[in-house]
């Protein structure tokens, strides 16, 4: 516990990125995903696979010159343009039958998926929906940290003991009401009229944020690996720390142009 202690105050800093916003956020995105796709990438190796590195780092390059040079408002266009352009790379990369199976070109396809294009959603939050930004920690981290504590105390009844067997009902609860109650003081202070909108990411996205890290088990099992990487000690890898993250930013990002789009409706 020490160790994750001290580790999570090490990471503390890098809100200061979060706080600046603009470029500085759109770069830390960009690393989190092409560290996040290496790290994936090796532990689909560990399993046999053979996903494509390349496909993969050029795609994070696309997507980040392909929202920068395209005018604004119109970054969906090239989202779709990108998601097309990936899924065809990654059927092509199978082309070679002989060398290449076909969980070479699930994976790569996967991996980019996964880490380079959720952890996009971070720069799209920051740019249409400025603070909002802090809610996708919030939600992650403090779920986080609410189920951890509160598991400790209270945790009886295992959640998903064949993915992670320290998980339990009663620390899930926790994270839930910790996620609630931090987006709630969030929105009272800094987002008063959009305060409904804090609590319901509260309560959607901790859920979400547990599912990831669920998911990032599942998949580590299936690997075979432990940990993703030893980047971050006691936490492991990019992805070991981020995988709520990578969650949770899709669904604060969703969740806050539906009920814009519902608000402007109304």
């Amino acid at each position: 516990m020490k160790t994750r202690v001290i580790s999570g105050l090490v990471m503390a800093p890098l809100l200061v990125l979060v706080y600046l916003g603009g470029y500085w956020i759109m770069g830390a995105a960009f690393v989190v995903g092409i560290m996040g796709f290496h790290e994936f990438c090796k532990g689909f190796e560990a399993s046999g696979a053979k996903p494509c590195r390349t496909i993969g780092y050029a795609a994070a390059v696309l997507l980040y010159v392909l929202h920068l040079i395209m005018p604004e408002g119109q970054q969906y266009l090239s989202v779709m343009m990108w998601a097309a352009l990936v899924v065809i790379a990654s059927m092509v990369y199978g082309f070679n039958v002989e060398e290449r199976k076909l969980e070479d070109m699930t994976s790569t396809l996967m991996g980019i998926m996964y880490t380079v294009f959720l952890s996009y959603h971070i720069v799209l939050i920051d740019e249409q929906f400025g603070a909002a930004i802090w809610l996708v920690f919030l939600t992650a981290f403090g779920t986080d940290i609410m189920a951890y504590f509160t598991g400790m105390a209270i945790g009886k009844h295992r959640l998903c003991p064949k993915l992670s067997p320290k998980k339990s009902v009663e620390g899930a609860v926790g994270g839930v009401a910790g996620s609630m109650i931090l987006c709630g003081i969030f929105g009272a202070l800094l987002m008063k009229e959009q305060m409904v909108m804090c609590l319901v990411i509260g309560f959607f996205g901790s859920i979400v944020a547990q599912l990831g890290d669920l998911s990032a088990s599942a998949f580590k099992r299936q690997m075979g690996i432990k940990d993703y990487g030893n980047l971050i000690p006691g936490h492991g890898g990019i992805l070991d720390r981020f995988d709520s993250v990578m969650f949770t930013g899709p669904a604060v990002y969703y969740c806050a142009v539906l009920m814009d789009a519902y608000t402007f409706i109304q």
